[in-house]
Parts: structure tokens; sequence; C-alpha cells
């Protein structure tokens, strides 16, 4: 299970004394608690899936993007680094992305298959990708693939 990669992962930079990984390793598990904690207390389910952490690494990748940006308009080099660097920690447990390729062949066919004509069914297709491909594709890029597709 991904939570146990991740604490593995703590485990050894604890002992290469890797600062910055071990905070970051020790951020994402915070994330996980608070998970399990909001489930917890909605009886929803005992544990949570690897699907969910890589939904929190998801939220945790575009929030240190939007930082690094913010720091980099800001001229503060430094902290925009850490943020790459705290990046390039998360994105070792993310699914391997999808190409711009692969993603417009899986939205031609979910569009086929599920008799889209118009954007009235846009929703159905990124619920289906988020439920069915969580962090391997860039839901970003999904809208406006599907957009390019329904629109032609």
């Amino acid at each position: 299970m991904l939570k146990d990669l991740i604490n593995e992962h703590l485990v050894k930079s604890m002992k290469e004394k890797n600062q910055l990984k071990v905070s970051t390793l020790r951020m994402i598990n915070s994330s996980i608690k608070d998970l399990e904690i909001s489930l917890r207390s909605n009886d929803e389910q005992d544990q949570i899936n690897d699907n969910d952490i890589i939904n929190i690494l998801v939220k945790m990748i575009k929030q240190r993007k939007e930082s690094a940006e913010t720091y980099k308009d800001g001229g503060r080099e430094d902290l925009y680094q850490k943020e790459i660097d705290e990046i390039n920690i998360i994105e070792e447990f993310m699914p391997n992305q999808l190409s711009s390729d692969e993603a417009k062949l899986i939205i031609d066919k979910l569009i086929t298959d599920n008799n889209i004509n118009d954007m009235s069914g846009m929703g159905k297709i990124m619920s289906l990708l988020k439920d069915n491909y969580s962090g391997q594709i860039d839901l970003g890029l999904a809208s406006k693939l599907i957009k390019e597709k329904i629109n032609s």
C-alpha cells in the first residue's frame, strides 16, 4: 500500500538525515492522518485506499505549484526552489502521468462509449476520468481536450 511505502521512505530519509525529505513525508503523513480522522468521524470507511492518498498528493502538488509561482513572482528564489524540491519528493509516490496523446485516446473512447454529443456530458466524462485515472491525468488538460472534442 502507498501509505506503507511513504513510511518506508520516511524511515530511510531519517537515517540519511535528509531534512527536506523527512519534513515533506511527515506533511504527507499528516494529511493522510487528517483524512483518516475525518472519515472516522463521518462513519464512512475504516481505511483509506491508495486512490485517496493519490488525491491528497495531487492537492499537495497543486498547492506547492501555486506557492512556487508566487515565490518566483516575488523574487524569493530560495523559497521557490524549496517548493520545487517538495514537488519532486511528492511526485515520487504518484502514478506515471499519461501523455497528452494517451489522454486524448482515453477521452475519445469515453465520449464515444457514453454517447456524449454536447457540453452537458462534460461533467460525466470528468467524473469518469477522476474515478478511473486519478493522479494519472491532468484534469486541466482533460477539460481542454473534452471541450475540443465535443465542439469539433
